[in-house]
């Protein structure tokens, strides 16, 4: 693998990790929205990960006979899904949007959860930062050989 293969494999972890930013922060931003039915109600969104190999598979079809795994080319995110997790049900008759039995939906948001995921792909993004820069200097180095 080459040393310029380590960048793009670093900018596609950070690419799904800011993603994974995003989602969370729309799951905590709409943690206290209430709704009178369950069809409107705000439900929990995660991204889905995967490995990108089959360009390396493809590519390295004769080192895979020979025993070898196929070098990853990153990840992707193949979506992202709604969490099916039981909605927050409280009765509260007296609020707007209660239904005719006094109930209002709540999304089924765990802020504390969505709080440990954030840190998560914080970490995964600086991790992926810090080997972008470990490959920066690398480079600089192995450049610096011919002086």
């Amino acid at each position: 693998m080459s040393l310029n293969k380590i960048f793009d494999i670093a900018g596609s972890g950070m690419a799904a990790q800011s993603i994974r930013l995003n989602a969370t922060a729309s799951n905590i931003a709409n943690a206290d929205s209430a709704s009178s039915s369950t069809d409107d109600v705000y439900r929990a969104r995660k991204p889905v990960f995967a490995a990108i190999q089959h360009d390396a598979m493809m590519k390295n079809w004769s080192a895979m006979s020979m025993g070898e795994q196929p070098e990853s080319q990153g990840v992707q995110v193949k979506g992202i899904i709604e969490s099916d997790a039981p909605l927050d049900m409280r009765f509260q008759p007296d609020h707007p949007l209660a239904d005719e039995r006094g109930y209002v939906m709540y999304p089924n948001v765990n802020v504390v959860e969505e709080m440990a995921d954030m840190l998560s792909a914080s970490r995964s993004f600086q991790t992926n930062v810090d080997v972008m820069d470990a490959a920066k200097t690398m480079m600089q180095r192995l450049l610096t050989l011919g002086q």
